[in-house]
């Protein structure tokens, strides 16, 4: 946290100390003040489990920073920007750092990354940041406030009682189910709105609690040993050790008694809950989250995980995608194409004859590299193949033919 502090104070020499800074008005009239984040729900196995099929499907996204000509999105990849994307800060990776960023955004239905940087020029002598990493925070208060101009700043409170003020602009702010608050996502209060989820959890748990005893009660005492004579204490004693020993040396179910002894059983008729039943409601929680019983156990087909993508990973994608090319380019770079795009793990939806179909096409229009439809197979990349257009026989042929009666009519 002492790291974070440092680099919070790094970033805040670029603000503007003595601008008067008030509230922001909501036009709900909530006070835009908001308190880090209840977790009552992550107790559940479930819940935990069906966030982890999101947030490490979104771990394998890759970042790019494109530009975009028309159509046609470009890669660049000597950039500041990518450099950046591929090493975020000093401690993470980018699969670390995106599922740092996805399970905060779960947990509060907020997520905070705050971009440091330090002023530079470009080529033409323009004013411009240059990105040194980027830091997911978790802070425990998030108040908003704006100034005379109208410009929105926010305020971070820590655990260890750090605060800093920023410009809202500076700030990559991911937001989760952004509909009643102005600002943050969530509920009126910024916090992740759970009462309905919790009511299925408690049902849950209920059902579990009732399979537990339904467990226990069959270990317990199913009969009693009726004895026929009437005896002393040390006439019982020795019966109760007798009957001890012949349960411990049981091991083919019946319990062997004398004449004066007569076994009562207990008709003890314990009834576990309905799988039926706990299937509903573990798809009833799953659910709230867009994941199904097959994305949860792995063993789904490629219509439902395309299903799975479009219903709920796509639309975080989207707007991770939006949020980092607003805040990390200016408005004239932004005005030249530049974005950042975060694309799926590769070939995600195929199986080995649709990438088989897929490559076909691929080559016979001379669309990719001898190497990257070798990765596509699991087959490592070659050096002798690097930079080699893979395409097939009829297009090589082709261009063979067209360079041969180029050189036909310059002998003319």
């Amino acid at each position: 946290m002492r790291k974070i502090g440092v680099l919070i104070d790094f970033i805040n020499k670029f603000k503007t100390q003595k601008e008067n800074k008030v509230l922001s008005k909501m036009l709900n009239g909530y006070m835009p003040i908001f308190t880090q984040f209840g977790q009552d729900i992550y107790a559940s196995d479930v819940v935990q489990q069906a966030i982890s099929c999101i947030v490490f499907e979104l771990k394998k996204l890759t970042p790019q920073h494109i530009r975009t000509n028309g159509a046609d999105p470009i890669p660049i990849n000597d950039s500041i920007i990518q450099r950046l994307l591929n090493q975020p800060n000093e401690r993470m990776t980018t699969s670390d750092f995106l599922e740092k960023v996805f399970w905060q955004l779960f947990l509060n239905y907020n997520s905070f990354i705050i971009p440091t940087y330090i002023t530079g020029f470009d080529d033409e002598g323009n004013k411009v940041k240059k990105y040194t990493g980027l830091y997911p925070i978790q802070p425990i208060d998030v108040l908003f406030l704006q100034d005379n101009s109208g410009k929105l700043f926010v305020r971070f409170k820590f655990l260890n009682g750090f605060e800093t003020t920023l410009k809202y602009s500076d700030v990559i702010h991911i937001k989760y189910k952004f509909s009643i608050n102005e600002f943050m996502g969530g509920d009126n209060s910024g916090r992740p709105d759970n009462k309905a989820l919790l009511k299925t959890l408690e049902l849950n748990d209920t059902l579990l609690q009732g399979v537990s005893k339904a467990l226990k009660s069959s270990f317990s005492i199913n009969g009693v040993v009726k004895y026929n004579t009437l005896m002393d204490d040390g006439k019982m004693e020795k019966a109760i050790q007798e009957l001890e020993e012949h349960l411990k040396n049981n091991e083919s179910g019946f319990l062997p008694l004398d004449i004066k002894g007569e076994f009562i059983p207990f008709q003890n008729k314990g009834q576990l809950i309905d799988d039926k039943i706990l299937k509903f409601i573990d798809e009833k929680i799953l659910r709230n989250y867009g994941v199904s019983l097959p994305i949860l156990t792995g063993d789904f087909t490629k219509a439902q995980y395309e299903a799975f993508y479009q219903k709920t990973l796509e639309p975080l994608i989207i707007n991770i995608s939006q949020i980092f090319t607003k805040v990390l380019f200016t408005d004239r770079e932004k005005g030249f194409g530049n974005k950042i795009k975060f694309y799926p793990h590769e070939l995600i939806f195929m199986d080995t004859g649709q990438k088989i179909e897929l490559f076909n096409l691929l080559i016979d229009s001379a669309s990719c590299y001898k190497n990257e439809a070798r990765v596509a197979f699991g087959m490592q990349p070659l050096p002798e193949l690097a930079g080699q257009l893979a395409m097939s026989s009829n297009k090589t042929n082709a261009e063979n033919n067209k360079k041969d009666d180029n050189k036909d009519e310059g002998d003319d």
